[in-house]
């Protein structure tokens, strides 16, 4: 992983803009790792965060032109995160990856400033094809698939979640649970 606070290319150098710049957000450090190691052999310059908080200290050295941002990191969403990221730099590309690949939370993804929404498992390739993409494709064939209840729950979290602007109390007492509870809920892993 590179610093990118130490890299050419950063807003206030007289280097080019940083294109081939990269924040990972993924609290799964092998899923992480081997994503970092992918982008690096592509020419990228990445920086990673494993959790909500390490995403501040990330881009304190600078804006990455690109993010790959998890639905699910570790004490929040990754909506929170989309939502701070676009607030930071409006033109960067934002990728969300999810094992919940839902049409409620994608909507959400790019209502908050998203490029793309991509389930997992997703590779560099499809990464990189996400960020190339700029229009949404009219010929992708609309599949039915049923919801689980765990989707239901998760999507309807997520959604209030938004709508309290990520206030977690606010979120829970509109969902009639206990903080607490609602907490451990956002820390469990989904299920694929």
């Amino acid at each position: 992983m590179t610093d990118l606070s130490s890299q050419p290319g950063m807003p206030g150098d007289d280097a080019p803009h940083p294109d081939k710049h990269l924040l990972i957000v993924e609290d799964d450090a092998s899923f992480a790792r081997a994503l970092t190691r992918s982008f690096e052999r592509r020419g990228y310059e990445v920086r990673v965060s494993h959790s909500l908080d390490g995403v501040e200290p990330a881009l304190d050295g600078g804006l990455p032109g690109y993010a790959v941002v998890d639905l699910k990191l570790a004490g929040g969403s990754g909506l929170e995160c989309v939502k701070m990221l676009h607030a930071r730099d409006p033109a960067m590309k934002i990728v969300v990856l999810t094992g919940f690949a839902s049409i409620a939370t994608a909507v959400e993804a790019i209502k908050l400033g998203a490029c793309h929404y991509l389930a997992k498992p997703a590779n560099t390739d499809d990464i990189e094809a996400a960020f190339a993409r700029a229009d949404g494709d009219s010929s992708i064939a609309v599949a039915a698939r049923p919801t689980s209840l765990k989707t239901l729950e998760w999507e309807t979290i997520h959604e209030t979640l938004v709508d309290t602007d990520f206030n977690i109390s606010e979120t829970a007492r509109r969902l009639g649970l206990h903080r607490r509870t609602l907490a451990r809920k956002l820390e469990k892993k989904p299920l694929p």
